[in-house]
């Protein structure tokens, strides 16, 4: 018998694992995907180090944008 998932379990289901950088600063919670960080790999809010870590995301929604006529 299936049974049928929950709002909950469907939105975990499509989270994948995304490389990011967390702000090593315990008061900063800034955190950024990896693909989006610059390449000094400063915290874009307080300008502190980074550290690379993981994160359960859901993937980017990759937006089209029509040639202008």
């Amino acid at each position: 018998m299936l049974v049928p998932l929950t709002a909950n379990e469907d939105a975990k289901a499509k989270l994948s694992i995304v490389k990011i950088l967390k702000c090593k600063n315990p008061e900063c919670k800034a955190w950024v995907r990896e693909e989006f960080a610059t390449p000094d790999q400063a915290c874009p809010m307080c300008k502190g180090p980074m550290l690379r870590t993981m994160k359960h995301l859901p993937p980017l929604q990759k937006k089209f944008k029509a040639p202008a006529k």
